[in-house]
This record gives C-alpha cells, sequence and structure tokens, in this order.
C-alpha cells in the first residue's frame, strides 16, 4: 500500500501565501567558496572565486532578498488582506512569518511543497526544518520518504534531505556544497546549549577540518522552518537560532503563541467547516454520586426503535454461586433490579419507572434517574477502566463493520501512564500480560463473540475469525537497551541510553504496513505524553487510560486522531470522493474518564482562546472597509453609510443581540437561504454571508457532539422500501451517466474579450497617510517597541496614473493559475482586448488579475454549462446506497419518526426539509418518498450533485412520480449561489435524458410550490 497525494486547494493557498511575500523576488543562483577548514584558504573576488591552494570547492547559498523592506511588507499586507487576517503594520521580527494550520491538516506537505515553490520561483534550495521532539522529526521525514515520487512528478526533482547527526558531519559538507534542494532536520535539543553544555554542532570538530559545523550551514544563509514554534522557542533557543544566519524564517503550527507577520490562517473552526478534519464524537463515562450509595449501576445507553418501546442497556451485580459479579442485560420499563439481581438489598427500589429515548436515560421509583454514561456505586478505579476499554472495543467493531467494506481500515488508540499495567515480565524475562492486557482480552472476545452471533454470514466476521486476540494489540514504548524491555518513556531517557525512538516505530515509520489488513494489529497501547508528533490517519477511537493530567489539553489529546482516513488503495477520503459525506465516515470517538458536557467545555474553552484573532462582533466597525465581490467579479467597499445600513438590517431582522453577537436566527436564515439585505447588496449576498464566516460565535464552533445522543436513532430500510410503487421509480433513475463538454476554444476567446473590455473594472491602489506627533516617553521600552508617537488623523489618498514598483509580474502565468487555461488561450486573450482595458493592469496590477481571471471564469463556467451534454451508461446505482447507509440522527432534533418514508424516520439537515418531510407524510397525494442518500449523485464539471428527495404521487389511477433537486429557502435565481445554479441546470439535463410523460423534475421551497408543478 502507498499513501496518495492530491491537489487540497486549502494547502495550495497556504503555500501561495508565503510565496508572494517575496513577488519581484529574481530567480538567481549564489555560490560561495566552501571553508575546507584550516589547511586550505579562500578568497572571493566578486562573481568568481579562487582558492590559494589546492583544488576549488564551491558552495551554494541562498540569494539575499533584493527587496527593500517596504515592499516586502506592503506584500504582505496584499495576502493579510485577502485573507481576512489582521495587518502586520511593521515587519515584526523582521522576516519571520507564522502560518497557522489546525493538526491533520497536512502542514507537513504543506511546508516541503512551500520549500519546491521558493526554489522554483527564486531559486532558494538550503532549508532547515527545527522539531521539538523525535516524534515530530520521524513523523517529517515519514512525510518526505512518502511524498518523493508525488512531488518527482509535480517538478521533475527530488529534495535531498537528511536528520542531523554530530556523528555524520558529511551530510553538512553535501548540504552545503550541493545545487539542488537541500534539507536538514534538527531537533532544537542538538544546539541550543550553551556554555560547558555546548553542543557538537558549535565545536571547532577535527573530524570537521577544525571547523565548527554551525559556520558551515550558516554559510549557506538557509531558511529555517520551525515545527511547532510553541514548543521550540524558549528564550535560549531563539537566541540560539540566530547562528544559523537565516535568510527569513517561516513558523507552522495549530497553535501559536506569537504571530508574527501571519500570512495564512486554518483554525479549528475554519478546518472542521470545511470538513478537513474529523468530526469529534465523545462518549463520556462519569462517576455519579449518590449519596453513599453502594448500589452499582452503569447505564450503557438507550435503543429505540419504531418496533419496540425504548431499551436500555444496563450493567448491575448479581448473586451467583460463586459471588458478587457484574452483568450486562437489556432493561425494560417494569423490570426491577432486585428481582434480576438474585434479590441483593441494595437494589430495593430500583424497579425502572421510565425508559426516555429522547435524552437517553433511565429512571427508577425510587427517583434515581441515570444519563447514558453515568456510572454510580461502588466503583474501583480498575472497573472503571474495564467499562472503558468496553465502550472503546463496542465503537471499534461498530465503525469497523461499515468501513471494513469500504475497504478502510479502523484503529483504535490508548494511553496508559504505566507501562506495567499493559505489560509485565516473570523472573525468567518471559513476557506476560498486565492488568490492561488481560482485561482487553477479556471484554474483546465476548464482545466478538456477540459478532460472530449477530453478523454470521458478513464478510467482516471472515476477516475477523482470521485474527488472533493475542495479535491484534500491541505495546509501543521505549525500550530500555540493556534489559531489552519495555520501560516508561521518562524512565528511559533518564536511566537508559534509549532515545525512545523504537517507542514510534510502527506508528511513525511504518504507516503504509499499519494501515493495511494484512497487518493484525488494530489497538495500540502507548506510554507517551499527548504531544504533538503523534498521529494516524485511521485512528478512529482513542481512550486514556491514565489520571487527568492538567498539562495535556483536551486539543492533543484529540489531534492524535483528527486526520482524515484513507483507505487500503492508500486514497483519502475527503470532499473529491464522490457520493460521500466526509463526516459521516471520518468521525473519531474519545472514550472520556469524564462527562461529555465537562469535556466538551473544556475542549471548547481551549479552542475559543486560539480564535483569539477572529472578530466577535457585528457591527460597523466590522463591516465598514471590508471589499464584496459579486459572481461577475464586481468589488464593493462598504463605506461608512453602507456599513450603517447593515448594522441597521441585521438589528431589524433580529440577526444580532443587544451587543451585537449573531443570534441563531442569523444562522437559520443562511441554513433556509432567507438572509434579508439591503437592495444594493442583493449581489453581493454570497460574499458577504462568507465574510460573516470570519465572525466567532460562542456556542456555534462545538465541534464534538455527543456520541451517546447520535446513537438514538439508527436509520433503517422499512417495508415502504419493498413496494412495487417505490421499486419502478428507482428503476426509472438509478441510470448512471457521464458528461461531455465540447465548446469551441475560439468562442469562448471571443467572450471573454468582450467581457473583460465590457465589464472589468480596477479601483485605483489607495494609501493610507497617518499624520501623528511625538507624546511623552515613560520608558525605554516604548521607544524600542514604536509605541513614541501617537495617532492623530488618518487620511486615506489615490495613486494617480500608473503604479510605479520594482515587483516584477508574470501575468500571463498568473492568469493562467486562476483560469487553468493554456498559455495560447490566456495570450490570445489579452492580445486582443482594447488598449485601455489592458492600460488597467499598469493601474493596479494585482486588481487586474484577480478581476480579469473572475470575468474570464465566470465566461468559461457559462460556455462549459451551455455546452454540456449527459449521456447514460450501461451502468446503475445499486440498492445498497439506501441499505448500506450508517445515518443516525436524534429524535426530536434531526430525525423525525414518519409512515411514508422507506425508513422508519428521516434525518434532515434543515427547518425546511422537517417541514416539507412531515407535509409528504401526511398528504394524501404522497404514496411513499425517500430522502436520497448521498451514494445516489449526478457528476457536474462543478462538483457531484445529490439530488434531495424522490415522490411518488398518485392520482386517480395514473401514477407521477416527481425529483425535486432541492427544498430551497429562496427560488429567486439571483439568491441561488453560481455553483448551485449550474449543478441544478446540469440535473436538468442529467433528468432529460430519463425523462418520460410520468417523470418530473424541478426546484421547490415548499410543499405547495411542489403540488402547483404536479396540478399543473
Amino acid at each position: 500500500m502507498k499513501i496518495k497525494f492530491k491537489h487540497q486547494q486549502f494547502q495550495l493557498d497556504a503555500v501561495k501565501s508565503i510565496v508572494d511575500v517575496f513577488q519581484g523576488q529574481p530567480n538567481e543562483s549564489s555560490r560561495f567558496t566552501l571553508d575546507k577548514g584550516r589547511r586550505q584558504k579562500s578568497v572571493e573576488m566578486g562573481d568568481l572565486f579562487q582558492t590559494t591552494s589546492g583544488e576549488s570547492d564551491y558552495g551554494f547559498k541562498n540569494n539575499p532578498i533584493k527587496l527593500i523592506d517596504q515592499e516586502v511588507l506592503s506584500n504582505i499586507q496584499a495576502i493579510q488582506r485577502q485573507n481576512g487576517l489582521k495587518l502586520s503594520e511593521r515587519l515584526e521580527g523582521k522576516y519571520n512569518l507564522t502560518v497557522e494550520m489546525e493538526t491533520g491538516t497536512g502542514k507537513t506537505y504543506t511546508y516541503i511543497r512551500t520549500m519546491f515553490e521558493l526554489y522554483k520561483k527564486y531559486g532558494w534550495s538550503k532549508f532547515i526544518i527545527v522539531v521539538p521532539s523525535i516524534a515530530i522529526r520521524e513523523g517529517v521525514l515519514k512525510t518526505f520518504q512518502i511524498t518523493e515520487d508525488h512531488f518527482m512528478s509535480e517538478y521533475g526533482s527530488k529534495a535531498r534531505y537528511f536528520v542531523y547527526n554530530s556523528k555524520q558531519l558529511h551530510h553538512i559538507e553535501k548540504f552545503a556544497s550541493d545545487a539542488g534542494i537541500n534539507v536538514m532536520i534538527i531537533n532544537s535539543q542538538a544546539f541550543n546549549a550553551k556554555g560547558k553544555d555546548a553542543r557538537r554542532i558549535s565545536m571547532e570538530l577535527d573530524d570537521f577540518n577544525s571547523r565548527r559545523p554551525i559556520d558551515v550551514i550558516a554559510s549557506t544563509n538557509p531558511i529555517l522552518i520551525i515545527d511547532e514554534p510553541q514548543s521550540v522557542e524558549g528564550q535560549k533557543t531563539k537566541e540560539a537560532l540566530k547562528d544559523f544566519k537565516p535568510l527569513f524564517t517561516l513558523r507552522y503550527s495549530a497553535t501559536h503563541r506569537e504571530d508574527y507577520n501571519k500570512v495564512y490562517r486554518l483554525d479549528a473552526l475554519d478546518a472542521y467547516n470545511m470538513k478537513l478534519v474529523k468530526k469529534i464524537s465523545v462518549k463520556g463515562i462519569s462517576v455519579k454520586g449518590t449519596n453513599g450509595t453502594n448500589s452499582y449501576v452503569y447505564l450503557e445507553g438507550v435503543d429505540v426503535s419504531d418496533k419496540h418501546a425504548p431499551i436500555a442497556r444496563l450493567e448491575y451485580e448479581k448473586r451467583t454461586k460463586s459471588g458478587l459479579t457484574k452483568v450486562s442485560k437489556k432493561i425494560v420499563t417494569g423490570d426491577d433490579l432486585y428481582q434480576l439481581s438474585d434479590h441483593l438489598e441494595q437494589y430495593k427500589g430500583y424497579k425502572v419507572s421510565e425508559i426516555n429515548g429522547q435524552n437517553n436515560s433511565i429512571s427508577f421509583i425510587n427517583g434515581v434517574t441515570l444519563y447514558a454514561g453515568d456510572v454510580q456505586g461502588d466503583v474501583s478505579e480498575l472497573h472503571f477502566r474495564r467499562i472503558q476499554i468496553r465502550e472503546t472495543l463496542k465503537s471499534h467493531f461498530e465503525k469497523e463493520r461499515v468501513l471494513f467494506h469500504k475497504g478502510i481500515k479502523v484503529l483504535s488508540l490508548f494511553f496508559i501512564d504505566e507501562v506495567a499495567k499493559y505489560r509485565q515480565y516473570d523472573e525468567d524475562g518471559n513476557e506476560k500480560n498486565g492488568e490492561y492486557a488481560d482485561i482487553f482480552e477479556e471484554e474483546y472476545m465476548e464482545l466478538l463473540n456477540e459478532q460472530l452471533s449477530l453478523f454470521a454470514d458478513d464478510p467482516y466476521i471472515q476477516y475477523l475469525n482470521s485474527i488472533q486476540v493475542k495479535s491484534t494489540h500491541k505495546g509501543y514504548f521505549s525500550i530500555d537497551k540493556r534489559s531489552n524491555r519495555f520501560v516508561d518513556s521518562k524512565v528511559s531517557a533518564r536511566e537508559t541510553d534509549s532515545d525512545d525512538v523504537d517507542a514510534y516505530d510502527l506508528i511513525m515509520r511504518d504507516k503504509e504496513r499499519l494501515l493495511s489488513f494484512e497487518e493484525p494489529t488494530r489497538f495500540i497501547f502507548s506510554h507517551s505524553a499527548l504531544k504533538e508528533g503523534w498521529d494516524n490517519p485511521n485512528v478512529f477511537q482513542i481512550c486514556t487510560l491514565k489520571h487527568s493530567d492538567s498539562t495535556i489539553k483536551k486539543r492533543q489529546e484529540v489531534g492524535r486522531g483528527l486526520r482524515l482516513c484513507v483507505n487500503k488503495y492508500g486514497e483519502r477520503i475527503d470532499s473529491s470522493i464522490p457520493g460521500i459525506d466526509v463526516h459521516e465516515i471520518n468521525s473519531l470517538t474519545v472514550i472520556a474518564s469524564e462527562s461529555y458536557e465537562e469535556f466538551a467545555k473544556q475542549l471548547q474553552s481551549e479552542i475559543a482562546a486560539t480564535l483569539s484573532d477572529r472578530p466577535r462582533k457585528a457591527n460597523v466597525d466590522f463591516f465598514l472597509n471590508k471589499v464584496l465581490t459579486n459572481a461577475r467579479g464586481e468589488q464593493l467597499s462598504i463605506d461608512e453609510k453602507l456599513a450603517n445600513k447593515l448594522q441597521f438590517a441585521f438589528i431589524k431582522n433580529g440577526y444580532v443581540d443587544d451587543e451585537f453577537r449573531l443570534t441563531d436566527d442569523y444562522f437559520a436564515a443562511v441554513n433556509e437561504q432567507t438572509v434579508k439585505l439591503p437592495d444594493e447588496l442583493r449581489e453581493f449576498q454570497e460574499s458577504l454571508i462568507e465574510l460573516v464566516k470570519s465572525i466567532y460565535v460562542e456556542g456555534k464552533a462545538d465541534i464534538a457532539e455527543n456520541d451517546r445522543n447520535r446513537n438514538i436513532v439508527s436509520v433503517k430500510v422499512n417495508n415502504n422500501f419493498y413496494k412495487q410503487e417505490f421499486k419502478e421509480l428507482w428503476n426509472r433513475i438509478n441510470k448512471k451517466s457521464v458528461y461531455t463538454v465540447r465548446f469551441d476554444s475560439d468562442e469562448l476567446v471571443r467572450k471573454c474579450i468582450l467581457a473583460l473590455d465590457m465589464n472589468l473594472q480596477v479601483p485605483d491602489i489607495r494609501y493610507a497617510i497617518k499624520h501623528g506627533e511625538m507624546k511623552e516617553i515613560e520608558s525605554r521600552e516604548q521607544l524600542k517597541q514604536g509605541e513614541a508617537f501617537v495617532t492623530r488623523e488618518t487620511q486615506t489618498e489615490y495613486v494617480n496614473g500608473p503604479a510605479t514598483s520594482k515587483i516584477k509580474y508574470d501575468l500571463i502565468g498568473k492568469m493562467m493559475d486562476e483560469t487553468r487555461l493554456t498559455r495560447k488561450t490566456i495570450v490570445a486573450i489579452l492580445k486582443s482586448i482594447k488598449p485601455s482595458t489592458f492600460l488597467l493592469f499598469r493601474k493596479n496590477p494585482e486588481e487586474f488579475i484577480i478581476r480579469a481571471s473572475r470575468l474570464i471564469n465566470e465566461q468559461k463556467a457559462t460556455t462549459i454549462i451551455e455546452s454540456i451534454t449527459y449521456d447514460v451508461i450501461n451502468d446503475t446505482f445499486h440498492t445498497d446506497v439506501f441499505t448500506k447507509n450508517n445515518l443516525k440522527g436524534q429524535l426530536g432534533q434531526n430525525a423525525i419518526s414518519v409512515e411514508k418514508h422507506i425508513y422508519d424516520y428521516v434525518v434532515t439537515d434543515s427547518k425546511i426539509e422537517r417541514a416539507f418531510a412531515k407535509d409528504l407524510d401526511t398528504s394524501k397525494e404522497v404514496q411513499v418518498y425517500a430522502k436520497l442518500p448521498r451514494g445516489f449523485y449526478i457528476p457536474t464539471p462543478v462538483g457531484d450533485y445529490n439530488p434531495d428527495w424522490a415522490i411518488v404521487f398518485k392520482e386517480g389511477d395514473v401514477k407521477h412520480i416527481y425529483f425535486i433537486a432541492e427544498t430551497k429557502g429562496s427560488l429567486d435565481s439571483m439568491e441561488l449561489r453560481e455553483v448551485e445554479k449550474a449543478k441544478i441546470e446540469c440535473a436538468r439535463r442529467h433528468f432529460a435524458k430519463l425523462n418520460s410523460d410520468q417523470f418530473k423534475y424541478d426546484v421547490v421551497n415548499s410543499y405547495e410550490k411542489l403540488l402547483e408543478i404536479v396540478k399543473g
């Protein structure tokens, strides 16, 4: 198996944000005379190199930055405006650039790709990656190894990379003398010690010709890349980093402590909303105090079905011949634990009075109420850990049974605080199980037998039968090299010569084998602080079998499993895969040793702390001077008058509260596409909604859901699915199709020329003039930090005439990137537009490229839609898109009980859908209907399209079969997004191929609108 890599726009945007900082820098290589040691002296004479004795030896270094500071700052500010970030007022920390990327979104891949782009555009070839730990070092090294072929196909060359080792100094010699991309990976501990603890990197070494390694490295003027700077940059390390004499420094992390010139941000909220990381599901377990009672009861959960009343899965104690033992049983209303436990006194009064499926609770006649995950009574710590292990196994089997058929291997990760609890040794040094390993094997076998009885004919069971329990779990810890035994990480680092690398072999160095079904390991026990560097794309469960540790953040804990999973072919399961819901497959379950509420509250607090640079209020200050863009690429800058008008509209429609914080009414309006805005913003609605997304709203950033609630309703097909009417409907619509786009390139060129000449508008470059005056200085620190002046007034001026800049723009190349058209086509367009149109480029180059590219893309999209045709192929969607779905919902929220649907429950995405489903279900005209699963889709040039509803009407003896593509809040085409309009038009053409007198396709916003179409 080999992990595959693909272009992901957010990563390309992060790369571009760094590369564009140095827009205008010439692409030049720079050589220097490489000091070979005391036996050979060399001198540099201009661009010629000589040595006073022996053979000439040259090295290659990064060419100096030729731009002046103000040009670099202007580039940074342009990027920050484009990315919606706070503008840098000065070059903070000189050339320090910050990139914020959430854990699991591929920051290592991103900065490696950035190296290739910097080399390609500017000729810079020397890079040093500074990491804080061995785990991250191993992860970086692994990423270089598995991306070699990918980047070779992209750039036609490979990077030479190595891990710094003071005993292998020949790598440094090669680093300095090689002309290609050279990368050194180094731990901060290797260079940040001084004085008597000085490292070899700073010493004159006999085996390095009496040179200091740091001097040879520094002579290349390397670009520093700091991975997780919050863990690297202590004061000592900051000083030591100066010895490398870096050209500039790039800083990558999800949790920066300092933001020097931040040019790109992909925070936790962005990553979750864009479905770039797994959804987090928390299975909380909490001990509930009950006034000192010793009545042990654990409520695992509540099962809901329309076939029977809610059933509770309960664990309690029971008297047996061998003494008391804990048993699990399915309980219904009226059951009496006193009777079931063989008359244990502690259970008197524990007769079930109610089992509530909506809030997942069980109540007894004695007044005790427990919610799923609650455990009461005398609970030892070891039994509490048993519950955690059992719940992890249950989640694992449930997820694995579904994903096995999709070719996705499921892994679970346990973190423990003492190796002896998992692995011990007898007197002869032979390995034996610790208590956690014993518990795991006992619970595993019990749940495995349950799987065997429930799903006997499933190929998944054959897979389970092929795995021995002893070989499916492994412990990965440090090894004491003297005794060859597993030891705790801290003991290993302090008392042995182990460097902790062995602890990470399977996770960090051999991910491909671990992700293969041929490798039996599915459960990993590890002793390690949950710090950066621990992750695997197919970790779906994380369980922490250790005492609460305030130094371990919830974000660190969940971060080990956030990366999107890959299948057995190495393909990442993301939004580019047709017919799937990314978060339906990519869900990380955390088995917490606390309640869901406690876990979620702390996680939410930690995430909120990282969103400090996001705005909080939708008021005049937020809207003022923001730039909106419509579908034609036209831009509108919000002046003070319009900002006030917007604020009034948000107040009038209840979109903000008294403190201008966004309300539920606003989010409901966005979800239902009924947002009301001033008339002049009608065409800019989509852009404005995107702008408002940057506002942080407490409570709307909940990226963790309660796993107990998620399991309340499991949607399965019912008898309606087998009705003849639905079979006829399905047979009409299950045909697959392919599209073909044939258009005249010359016609596209003509349309683009006309659109540019008629519609291209480029604003003048503006600059701000700030008038200030010296204020009284109270300290030297004020002077150092630039606080000696106070701003008195600000005035905006416009540049008259063409903009002058030393920056050289690759106009054709840039527009090729933005439009994905060939060089020939771009040249044909630019050569034929009016001279007055082309002069707009000199007026404001950046805006010309952006706006012209948008207009060209609009014409390109229109041309594609106008010329697209669909053809039915000899292939169909299988009914398993309905039967193999893993759709779940919560009663009273997104799941409603229905009668005419092909499922017992319909799970909806909005209030409009819920109202629509209820109307369908009570309508006399409707015979049967289905909300179509994501596995049923129509391919389009702008992404796969999943229609919403399939409905069978009956009018007299004639059946009318209708497809409702969408249930929209508005049918006004001006308010539909361009992508949605394109998908709807493609769907019309697809369905036209399948059409008959009994078949229609349309878009509605209510059941009443649907009836108009039916009756019409």
